[in-house]
């Protein structure tokens, strides 16, 4: 199957040879090596298909915490391009998106996921238990941040910006001890030799959808929305679909202290058959790590979207609100009062 494209007047046919599909994506080794995987799978469902690099608000300011600089900065300026007709397709870390879904634009396929967990990088092979009390560990996410000092390990947090190879070359130039980044951004680079402990959820809940790729393109490009739908896993999907409507109803950004995971396991029924459910965690934490509400839920997987809302509501009844308010207040006061030298390297 071809697609057209959506302009009147351009009667190309995109997906061969000579008018391959053009993937939107960011210039990063690991922006490159995810848009390689969605363009090497369509073209191996043949369709032909090229990678065009965009540049984002997010690369060209490297020194301002993504919490400061917004969330989707990541993500604009390839909807942008999307929304222009200048590429077909855009290749996301799904973790980047709003919540609020653009009509102009469909997530035609999320493809399997990666392993969502945190992982750490740390000097001399130690695992999180085994840094020293005062060890300087380097972490972008307000979220991680958190769930680090909750577990009251008298590390020190350094924020810290960069693509993956910057902040590994943190911990082995010896300027921190340690950093914690997505275990599933170092698979995909073939730098998993780096990671000294996968952290467990137990420990530290990943961010809602991390690990998780979104394909999108415009709505009104049906024929690429059915193109693109085969590369979607069903299970990854209603993952996502949880963990980002939780997100949604406690009306937190990408870069807020919630960290979320939802998992498809199977269980019996009442008869004794083995049958699909949706299990998601999730928690709310204050960004100082004085205070961490967590709590779960099992449901059928159909009812992804409704599990994530009312798991939401829990945490919300458990005080959640408060506890972000808190944070979202301290956070405000640290950007504007206390610039740390670590964003300012680069």
């Amino acid at each position: 199957m071809t697609g057209a494209m959506v302009h009147e007047n351009d009667t190309t046919v995109r997906g061969t040879a000579e008018a391959p599909w053009r993937i939107g994506t960011r210039g990063s080794l690991l922006a490159l090596t995810q848009a390689g995987h969605v363009r090497d799978a369509l073209i191996a469902n043949g369709q032909q298909a090229e990678l065009v690099i965009v540049k984002t608000a997010g690369d060209q300011n490297a020194t301002d915490p993504v919490q400061k600089i917004g969330v989707g900065v990541f993500t604009a300026a390839l909807r942008e391009e999307l929304a222009a007709g200048t590429v077909d397709i855009a290749v996301h870390s799904y973790k980047d998106l709003p919540t609020a879904q653009d009509p102009l634009f469909d997530i035609a396929a999320i493809p399997p996921r990666q392993d969502p967990r945190d992982a750490l990088v740390a000097r001399d092979g130690l695992v999180l238990g085994e840094l020293p009390a005062g060890a300087r560990v380097g972490t972008s996410a307000p979220r991680r941040s958190a769930q680090l000092k909750a577990l009251g390990l008298g590390i020190e947090i350094v924020p810290l910006r960069g693509n993956l190879d910057t902040r590994i070359s943190k911990v082995v130039n010896g300027d921190l001890d340690a950093v914690v980044v997505a275990r599933a951004g170092l698979a995909r680079i073939d730098r998993l030799d780096a990671v000294t402990e996968s952290l467990e959820p137990v420990q530290m809940l990943p961010a809602p959808a991390q690990g998780a790729l979104a394909v999108e393109c415009r709505s009104e490009d049906t024929d690429l929305v059915t193109i693109l739908s085969a590369l979607d896993d069903a299970g990854t999907r209603a993952a996502i679909t949880a963990e980002r409507a939780l997100l949604a109803e406690l009306e937190a950004g990408c870069t807020a202290p919630i960290g979320a995971l939802a998992e498809v396991v199977e269980s019996l029924d009442d008869d004794g058959r083995v049958v699909e459910e949706l299990s998601l965690r999730a928690c709310a934490a204050a960004i100082d790590g004085s205070d961490v509400i967590r709590a779960s839920v099992v449901g059928p997987v159909a009812d992804a979207a409704e599990l994530g809302r009312a798991l939401a509501r829990e945490l919300l009844e458990l005080g959640a609100r408060e506890l972000l308010s808190v944070t979202e207040e301290s956070a405000e006061l640290t950007d504007d009062s206390n610039p740390s030298p670590m964003e300012n390297q680069r």
